[in-house]
């Protein structure tokens, strides 16, 4: 029996080849007039599809391959003598391969191609075929992507068709693609809406592998890194200038650094270990950021991951050389800069010169569902903000409690954190009591704590946290406020002569 293709990929890279090697198996050609007009300038014949269907393309090519005599040639069940004898009666024929790639949304969506032109990219015809085919995976092959080429025509040459095992495994991979390609399609029109205010009925999360990891969150897990719908930006598509394949904590410490020099305009620089900040300065520009930064806690930079907001110059990059780090991340870096680091083979370096999602969910998994929330944002309006204690913060302390408020937001709960002169001298992250995490962030930070300030990540439920700052030497506090016993923790305050700042807006991190 006869075998019978029919080829319409919008990507026409490695078709040629491919149609070559499906003929010479035997197979019949049947194309869609894109590909037919690419096979017959190499010299390929193709039947037309409008011969298969009796109609021509039409409503310029909005409607090509929408007919029965294409997806009853797909979706007819081989094993069902009414289903052949169906096809038979009405002059149709078997199709048991379908080879298709889909229009081009996502290139759209990302070079910012006008509304018309977008919705022009979303496929109908395409990822219909592609189900259709997937559905009957008992008897047809389903191709998406030019890497499948070859596994479809070994199969063809050692076997005269293409294997059970081969044509389930391309249907699962068929279904993730169209599902990953409905899902920016999706993602795309509720950006048009603006629709950020509600969760969505339905959420769906999907895109293309851009790589495996190394390994996951340890060397027996496996792991590999997916792109969102929408434009392409954020870290996961950084220039990767050097270094070994990034793991699944690589990743995640590259991020969370990221996102906390993303959070200043000055030169900002932090040192992470295990998504918290033991580091973290502003400074006169990258080199004294990063100095300043590596200073709050020097034995726990080493291992660690490395962000700044700035180009980094050479200058920065022999200071950050000094240190064995697992990664460092800028959103640009200077030739002679990329060199020094080179010799640091170990070292990842990693550029992210696009901007951040708009929009992003924060996602995360939990046994058996997904929690989908909006990212967390950090205001610094000061007139949303409440002094509560009789003092006053001067100009000089306001600048640091804003500052020690957003350093703290990234830090694991629960967190306090010391600021002094643009640096995060000592950091309690993580810890099962808040009073705890005071005791941690004030011995760290040891005698540079007199004159600091502090942030809490959430209230106070006893005084007793604050007293431990106070007694460490800080003598502002910014935090969120709304225990019960806000009039004691503020009563205590103004009896350590502190001045104390509620935001009304926590932030925990989990």
């Amino acid at each position: 029996m006869t075998l019978r293709a029919l080829l319409g990929p919008h990507d026409k890279t490695g078709l040629v080849d491919f149609a070559q090697g499906l003929r010479e198996a035997g197979v019949e050609l049947i194309a869609t007039d894109g590909s037919r007009r690419a096979l017959a300038a190499a010299g390929i014949e193709a039947r037309p599809v409008a011969d298969v269907t009796g109609f021509p393309e039409m409503l310029d090519g909005r409607v090509k391959t929408l007919h029965p005599a294409v997806h009853a040639g797909i979706l007819a069940r081989r094993d069902l003598p009414d289903h052949m004898a169906q096809l038979q009666q009405h002059g149709f024929a078997p199709i048991d391969i379908v080879a298709v790639s889909l229009y081009p949304f996502r290139e759209a969506v990302a070079r910012g191609a006008s509304h018309e032109e977008t919705t022009e990219n979303i496929d109908i015809g395409g990822p219909t075929m592609i189900r259709a085919a997937a559905k009957n995976a008992d008897a047809v092959a389903v191709v998406v992507s030019a890497r499948q080429y070859g596994v479809v025509l070994a199969d063809l040459r050692s076997q005269g068709a293409v294997s059970e095992a081969t044509r389930r495994r391309l249907a699962a991979e068929a279904f993730a693609h169209v599902a990953a390609y409905d899902t920016a399609v999706a993602a795309y029109l509720a950006g048009e809406l603006g629709a950020e205010e509600a969760m969505p009925e339905s959420y769906t999360v999907g895109g293309p592998r851009l790589q495996e990891l190394r390994y996951g969150e340890n060397p027996h897990q496996r792991g590999a890194l997916y792109a969102i719908p929408g434009p392409p930006g954020g870290l996961a598509h950084a220039r990767q200038l050097q270094g070994p394949a990034l793991s699944f904590t690589n990743w995640l410490d590259v991020d969370a650094a990221r996102r906390l020099v993303s959070d200043f305009d000055d030169p900002a620089a932090t040192v992470i270990k295990h998504t918290n900040p033991c580091g973290f300065a502003v400074g006169a520009d990258a080199v004294d950021a990063y100095r300043r930064a590596y200073e709050c806690d020097p034995r726990a930079a080493y291992g660690g991951v490395v962000a700044v907001n700035r180009v980094l110059d050479l200058v920065a990059a022999e200071e950050v050389a000094k240190t064995f780090l697992e990664a460092v991340v800028a959103p640009a870096i200077e030739p002679d800069a990329a060199q020094r680091l080179a010799r640091k083979e170990r070292l990842r370096v990693l550029v992210v010169e696009r901007p951040s999602c708009a929009g992003q969910m924060d996602v995360r998994s939990i046994d058996g569902g997904l929690l989908v929330q909006t990212l967390d944002r950090v205001s610094l309006d000061r007139s949303a903000m409440r002094v509560v204690t009789r003092r006053q913060p001067s100009e000089r302390e306001w600048e640091q409690l804003l500052i020690a408020w957003r350093v703290c937001r990234h830090v694991k709960s629960n967190a306090v954190v010391f600021v002094k002169d643009g640096m995060a001298v000592g950091v309690g992250a993580g810890q099962m009591s808040r009073v705890e995490a005071a005791e941690v962030a004030a011995r760290r930070a040891g005698e540079r704590a007199r004159g600091s300030v502090a942030a809490s990540d959430a209230f106070f439920p006893f005084p007793d946290g604050l007293e431990v700052c106070a007694q460490a030497g800080a003598v502002a506090m910014i935090q969120p406020g709304g225990s019960n016993r806000d009039e004691e923790v503020i009563a205590a305050a103004d009896g350590l002569g502190m001045t104390m700042v509620m935001t009304g807006e926590r932030h925990f991190r989990h």
